[in-house]
C-alpha cells in the first residue's frame, strides 16, 4: 500500500473504483487496496487492447481510468465490426475473463489516447490469499456488473425477437403463401 500513496493515479483509480460505473459495493479502504495490486497501463488512440476470440493473453481485466474505448463485435456472416458500446472513465473492461477464463466475447479498441489500471489473474490471487475479504466483495461486484449487463442484453434480445416477429408478420401478408 506505500507504494501507491500519494499517487494522483491510484487516487483516481480508487475513487472510480467505488463510482456507480464500476463497483460501488468497495469501500474508499478496499478500493486501494485492490488498487495496491494493479498496474498502471497507457493505450494510445487506435490501440486493439482486447481482440475478440482470443484465448491467449487473457488474463486480465481493466478499470478505464481516462479516455474512451470502442466495444465491437463481428457479428456472424459479416467482415464489419458492429459498435456495441463506448466507454469511458470508471468502466471496466475484460471482467468475465477474469471469472471464467474463456476467450474474449468482443473486441476492445482505444478510441482516444487511454489510461487503464490492470488486474491480473496473478494479482487477484495473490488478493485473494492475502486479503481474502475484499477479494470476495471485489469478485460479488464483479458478478453483479455481469448480471446486470446480462439483464441489459436479455431485454435487447426481447426487443429484436418482436422485431422479427413483426417483420415477418408484414412479410407474411405482402407475400401470402
Amino acid at each position: 500500500m506505500r507504494a501507491i500513496e500519494g499517487s494522483s493515479a491510484a487516487e483516481l483509480a480508487a475513487k472510480l473504483l467505488i463510482a456507480p460505473t464500476a463497483l460501488m459495493q468497495l469501500t474508499r479502504e478496499e478500493a486501494f487496496t485492490v488498487v495496491s495490486y494493479m498496474t498502471p497501463r497507457k493505450f494510445p488512440m487506435g490501440t486493439t487492447i482486447i481482440k475478440e476470440g482470443d484465448e491467449s493473453d487473457t488474463g486480465y481485466m481493466m478499470l478505464l481510468l481516462e479516455g474512451e474505448v470502442t466495444v465491437e463485435n463481428i457479428v456472424v456472416s459479416r467482415r464489419t465490426p458492429v459498435t456495441v458500446t463506448v466507454l469511458g472513465p470508471g468502466s471496466l473492461i475484460g471482467e468475465m475473463r477474469l471469472v471464467d477464463g474463456r476467450a474474449r466475447l468482443a473486441s476492445c479498441t482505444a478510441s482516444t489516447d487511454s489510461r487503464c489500471a490492470v488486474l491480473t489473474r496473478t494479482a487477484f490471487e495473490k488478493l485473494a490469499q492475502e486479503d481474502p475479504q475484499t477479494a470476495t466483495k471485489l469478485m460479488s461486484a464483479i458478478a453483479l456488473r455481469i448480471a446486470e449487463r446480462l439483464r441489459e442484453t436479455s431485454e435487447k434480445l426481447k426487443m429484436y425477437t418482436q422485431l422479427v416477429q413483426a417483420m415477418q408478420q408484414e412479410i407474411d401478408h405482402l407475400m401470402p403463401t
